[in-house]
C-alpha cells in the first residue's frame, strides 16, 4: 500500500521528462519552427491565442490569491457573516466587455489571415500552379503551365507563392506540411485552393493528416524547395526523356508489358499509378523505403507487406506474375531513371 502512496513523489520527474520530450523531433514537421510566410502568419495566431488564454489565467489565479488573503478568517474573528452584493452593474459591465475586447483581438488577425492563406492566386501570373490529387496512399503533383507531373516529390521554387489546386481520387485526404502551412483537405469531386511559400532551400516533410485508410500514417510526401534557376533546371531536366542503357533494355520492355497500363515515365504522363519519371533521383520508395534495389524488390514483389490497402498489385511469389530474374530487370531499369 505504502508504494503506491508514495507514486505522486515520481510526478515532478514525469512532468520533467513530458518537458524535455516536448523538444524531441524532425524540424521539417514543426509548425513552431515557420519556414515561410503563411506557417510564420499562423504561428503569430497560436502565439496571439495563448497569450490571451495565458492572461486570462493569471488574473483569474491573482484575483483568487487575494480574495484567499483578503477575505481569510482571521484568529479571533466571530462568525459573521460578510456584507452581501447583488446586483453591480459596474462589475456586470467589466466581466462582460473584458471577454468581447479579447475575442475581438482574436478574431480580427484571425480572419484576416484565413481569407489571406485562402486567395485564389491561380490567375497570378508570378505563382507557380500546382494541381494535387490524393490517392490511397499516394500523392500525384501536376505543374499544367509547365508540362509536367511528377509523385512523391514537391518540388518548388523559393519566394514564389505556389498556388494549389486540391482534390482527392478516391476517399477524402488532408495535404499538410507543418513548416509551411496549415492542412487543406482534399475532397473527391471538389476542390479546394491555398497557397504555401518557402522562403529557404531545403527539404521539408509533408503528410495526410485525415484518416484516409489503413495506411493514413505511411502517406508522406517531400517538398523540396530550391533557388528559382535550379528550379528551372529539374523542369528542363524533367522534359528530357530518359536514355535507356542497353543493359536496362530487357527489363524496359518487362516494364511496358506489366506496368505500363498504370504508371507512366515521361514529363506530363498521368495514370493510376504515380509518374516514375527520374524515380532514379529520388530519395524513397513509396515515399517511405530508403531508395535502394532491396526496397525496390520489396515493393514490386510485396507492396502490401510496405503498405497495407494499397492499390499496387504483388508481382512476387503473391502475385506470382513475374519470375526473379524479371523483377531485377525491371529494377536495373528504374535504376536508370535518371534525372540528367
Amino acid at each position: 500500500m505504502n508504494r503506491w502512496q508514495n507514486l505522486w513523489r515520481f510526478i515532478p520527474l514525469f512532468g520533467l521528462m513530458m518537458m524535455l520530450l516536448a523538444g524531441c523531433g524532425d524540424k521539417t514537421i514543426s509548425t513552431l519552427q515557420p519556414r515561410g510566410p503563411v506557417a510564420r502568419d499562423q504561428l503569430f495566431l497560436m502565439k496571439l491565442s495563448f497569450g490571451i488564454m495565458l492572461l486570462v489565467v493569471v488574473v483569474v489565479f491573482l484575483i483568487y490569491l487575494y480574495v484567499l488573503v483578503r477575505f481569510r478568517k482571521k484568529k479571533g474573528d466571530k462568525d459573521i457573516v460578510p456584507k452581501q452584493v447583488e446586483g453591480s452593474h459596474t462589475l456586470e459591465i467589466i466581466w462582460t466587455v473584458i471577454p468581447i475586447i479579447l475575442l475581438l483581438v482574436l478574431a480580427v488577425p484571425t480572419v484576416q489571415y484565413t481569407f489571406k492563406v485562402l486567395e485564389d492566386h491561380r490567375q497570378n501570373k508570378d505563382a507557380i500552379h500546382v494541381k494535387v490529387t490524393a490517392h490511397a496512399f499516394w500523392w500525384q503533383f501536376e505543374y499544367p503551365e509547365l508540362g509536367i507531373a511528377t509523385a512523391q516529390d514537391l518540388v518548388i521554387p523559393t519566394g514564389k507563392k505556389i498556388a494549389f489546386e486540391l482534390t482527392s481520387a478516391d476517399v477524402k485526404h488532408s495535404f499538410w506540411v507543418p513548416s509551411l502551412g496549415g492542412k487543406m483537405d482534399t475532397n473527391p469531386g471538389l476542390t479546394n485552393v491555398y497557397y504555401l511559400q518557402a522562403d529557404e532551400v531545403d527539404t521539408f516533410k509533408g503528410k495526410c493528416a485525415e484518416l484516409c485508410g489503413a495506411s493514413h500514417s505511411l502517406m508522406d510526401f517531400k517538398v523540396k524547395s530550391m533557388d528559382p534557376a535550379a528550379f528551372d533546371q529539374w523542369v528542363a531536366k524533367m522534359k528530357t526523356p530518359a536514355v535507356v542503357p542497353a543493359d536496362a533494355k530487357a527489363g524496359e520492355q518487362v516494364f511496358k508489358d506489366n506496368c505500363l497500363s498504370c504508371h507512366a515515365v515521361n514529363a506530363q504522363g498521368l495514370g493510376a499509378g504515380p509518374n516514375l519519371n527520374g524515380l532514379a533521383s529520388r530519395e524513397l520508395i513509396a515515399g517511405i523505403l530508403p531508395h535502394n534495389d532491396d526496397s525496390l524488390k520489396k515493393w514490386i514483389t510485396n507492396p502490401q507487406s510496405v503498405k497495407p490497402g494499397t492499390q499496387m498489385p504483388a508481382f512476387g511469389p503473391t502475385g506470382a506474375k513475374l519470375q526473379d530474374q524479371q523483377i531485377n530487370d525491371v529494377i536495373k531499369y528504374l535504376d536508370s531513371l535518371q534525372l540528367k
